[in-house]
C-alpha cells in the first residue's frame, strides 16, 4: 500500500514586477510542502488564474496596474474569500495601505525591500514560507464592515488601580485583534504595553491609526519615556521593549536593539519577562492570535510571579499558535474569545483595585 502524500499548499503569485514574481516562485517552489500554481501581473489576470486553480493562498502586491490591489482584495473577499498575503513597500503610503488590507481581511504581509530586491527577499525566504503556511491554515476574518461592533469601553472610574500595568503580545492577525481589544479598554485605564510582530516603519503608522480609533491614546514607544495611565505603547519595529522601574516610583520604557528573540525583534518574551521581574502581582498579561511560540515562556514567568494572564481562544484566533503554546506550558490562567477579552481584563483590574482598597 503506497503512503499517502500530503497535498501541497497551492499559491498564486500576483505582482506587476516580473522579478518579484520570479523570486517568489523560486522561494515557494524550494519548499517541499508548497508550489506556485499560477502567476499574474495584474488583478484581471489574477481573477482568471484564481478561478482556474482554486489556490490555498494568494500573494498580492498593494500597487497594481489596471486595478488597485486594495480594490481587488475587497472584491476577492466579498466574492471568493481566500487567504491573502500582501506584498508591501516600507513607505508611509505602503504602510497605510497594508493596514487597510489587514482590515479588509488579508492574513498578513510580506515586506518588499526598496533596493537590491533579489538579495533581501532571499534573506527573508524562510519567513515568507512560514507566513504562507500560516495563511493557508488561517481562519479568514470578516471585513470590518461585516464584523460586530466593538464593545463600548467602560468608564475608567477610580476602581481601575493605576499601579497595575497591562502587557499584550500578538503576531499574525494581531493588528485587528489589538484594535478590537483596545476599543474595549477605558480611555483613562492603566498603561498598556504592546508588542506586535511588525517591521520598522509600519509600527508608527499602526500606532497612529489606533490612536485615531481607540478611546486610549496610542503611540509608538520611545526609549526612556515615562509610562502613563491612559496610554497604550506600541513597541517600535526595530527594538525590543521592556518596562523598567524609575527611582522614586513609576516605570519607564526601555528599548534595545539586541539579538532577535524567537526570531523576532521586537519579541513578546522580553516584554513579559520584564513585567514578571518588576511588576509581579501588579501585571496583567494578554496573548493574542499569532504564529509561533513567542511570549509563552515570558507569560509563564508572569504567572509564577503572581500576575494574572489571559489568552485568546482558538475559535477567535486567525492563527492559534502563540496562545496555544502559552496554554500548553501552563502560562494562561483565563481563556476567552477576542470579543470578551477586554471586558474580562477590566473586570480583573476592578477586582484587583477592590482587593487593594479593602
Amino acid at each position: 500500500m503506497s503512503p499517502v502524500v500530503a497535498r501541497k499548499i497551492r499559491v498564486v503569485v500576483v505582482d506587476d514586477s516580473a522579478l518579484v514574481r520570479s523570486l517568489l516562485t523560486a522561494i515557494i517552489n524550494e519548499a517541499p510542502d508548497m508550489e506556485v500554481v499560477a502567476t499574474a501581473s495584474d488583478p484581471f489576470i489574477a481573477r482568471e488564474k484564481i478561478r482556474e486553480t482554486d489556490p490555498d493562498v494568494v500573494t498580492l502586491d498593494v500597487e497594481m496596474p489596471r486595478m488597485d490591489g486594495l480594490e481587488f482584495l475587497r472584491r476577492l473577499m466579498r466574492l471568493r474569500p481566500t487567504p491573502v498575503l500582501m506584498i508591501s513597500s516600507q513607505t508611509d503610503t505602503g504602510s497605510e495601505a497594508t493596514l487597510t488590507a489587514l482590515e479588509l481581511g488579508a492574513v498578513d504581509f510580506i515586506h518588499k525591500p526598496a533596493d537590491d530586491v533579489a538579495r533581501h527577499m532571499q534573506e527573508y525566504a524562510e519567513e515568507i514560507r512560514e507566513k504562507l503556511r500560516a495563511a493557508a491554515a488561517a481562519k479568514l476574518q470578516q471585513p470590518q464592515r461585516f464584523r460586530q461592533a466593538p464593545p463600548v469601553p467602560p468608564p475608567a472610574g477610580s476602581v481601575l488601580k493605576k499601579s497595575v500595568l497591562v502587557f499584550v503580545g500578538a503576531s499574525t492577525g494581531g493588528t485587528e485583534a489589538i484594535k478590537d481589544f483596545l476599543m474595549g479598554m477605558p480611555a483613562e485605564g492603566p498603561p498598556i504595553l504592546i508588542v506586535q510582530h511588525m517591521p520598522e516603519h509600519f509600527t508608527f503608522s499602526f500606532a497612529a491609526r489606533l490612536n485615531r480609533l481607540c478611546p486610549m491614546r496610542v503611540k509608538e514607544a520611545e526609549d526612556g519615556e515615562a509610562v502613563c495611565a491612559g496610554v497604550a505603547y506600541i513597541a517600535p519595529g526595530h527594538s525590543h521593549m521592556r518596562v523598567a522601574p524609575v527611582s522614586g516610583g513609576g516605570f519607564r520604557i526601555a528599548l534595545d536593539q539586541g539579538e532577535k528573540v524567537n526570531r523576532h525583534r521586537p519579541a513578546v518574551d522580553p516584554l513579559f519577562e520584564s513585567a514578571a521581574q518588576h511588576l509581579k502581582k501588579n501585571a496583567v498579561g494578554v496573548i493574542l492570535t499569532g504564529m509561533g511560540k513567542d511570549g509563552s515562556l515570558g507569560m509563564l514567568q508572569m504567572r509564577k510571579a503572581g500576575g494574572v494572564t489571559f489568552g485568546q481562544d482558538e475559535a477567535s484566533c486567525v492563527v492559534y499558535g502563540m496562545p496555544r503554546e502559552a496554554f500548553k506550558v501552563g502560562a494562561v490562567m483565563h481563556v476567552h474569545p477576542l470579543g470578551r477579552l477586554a471586558a474580562k481584563v477590566v473586570e480583573c483590574l476592578q477586582n484587583h483595585a477592590e482587593r487593594a482598597i479593602t
